[in-house]
């Protein structure tokens, strides 16, 4: 399987496998700019999402698993080697260069160096990854909790969705993968920013240095290759205004699990 699977094929994948409820699970940010019947689409996108919300304790917890349980080998999802100068430079150099950058809408701006972020209290733990291709893999996964590291920058009160920018190309080499979550995602007691997999370092193939997981969304949601966080009021104005890349191409926002 090539690194990046087409468009085509995953939209089919998407429009066979969907349901009515499926669809339903996509943000609410997109109303006012689309057709009537996307409007009433939307809004009940936004009303499913409210529920599920109202029923799942905010800090419900996605299943844990043991270490016998984890997978012999770790299927890649996605970008496995990015085809980006830049990114093969820093990996090249052991990430030794890499920092990560955290902006927006915050009280101090940071970047951080790997060794940073390595030294922070960590998590581990060992979740499923839930492909929206349909298969699955447990792995276990350390790193920070994405709330800690925003916890130094200070949020300020009118950031409400978190941004991911990453160094893998998609298509031609113009767009970058990007990805969004909420703020209340970004608290979540699983989200966390992963630098190692199964006890050893993060490899580049599933994400090097760092990358997104977090435990009741979508693999597509977990960012690979994370280089720069940005707190944004709206995702509106990156990529098509959808929130992320594949989301851009038809996917839901949210991608609850």
């Amino acid at each position: 399987m090539s690194n990046i699977i087409s468009v085509r094929r995953r939209r089919l994948i998407l429009g066979v496998g969907a349901s009515a409820g499926s669809l339903l699970l996509g943000g609410c940010d997109r109303l006012s700019n689309l057709p009537l019947t996307q409007s009433a689409l939307s809004s009940a996108q936004w009303l499913t999402r409210a529920a599920q919300r109202t029923l799942v304790s905010r800090d419900a917890l996605a299943p844990q698993f043991t270490r016998a349980d984890i997978a012999p080998v770790f299927r890649a999802n996605g970008t496995t080697d990015p085809n980006n100068p830049e990114y093969q430079a820093l990996a090249k150099n052991g990430f030794r260069d890499w920092r990560l950058r955290v902006d927006g809408l915050v009280e101090r701006s940071r970047q951080f160096s790997l060794d940073d972020i390595r030294s922070m209290p960590a998590q581990t733990q060992i979740t499923r990854h839930d492909c929206v291709e349909g298969w699955s893999c447990i792995g276990q996964w350390t790193g920070p909790l994405l709330r800690d590291i925003l916890a130094q920058v200070v949020p300020k009160p009118q950031a409400r969705y978190v941004m991911f920018f990453c160094a893998d190309p998609m298509d031609n080499g113009s767009d970058y993968y990007y990805e969004s979550i909420d703020m209340r995602t970004a608290a979540h007691p699983q989200t966390l920013l992963a630098y190692a997999l199964n006890g050893e370092t993060l490899p580049v193939t599933y994400g090097a240095p760092l990358r997104l997981r977090l435990g009741r969304q979508l693999g597509y949601k977990m960012a690979k290759y994370v280089m720069h966080i940005q707190l944004v009021s709206s995702y509106k104005p990156f990529g098509q205004g959808n929130g992320g890349y594949w989301e851009d191409q038809g996917y839901t926002w949210y991608a609850g699990i």
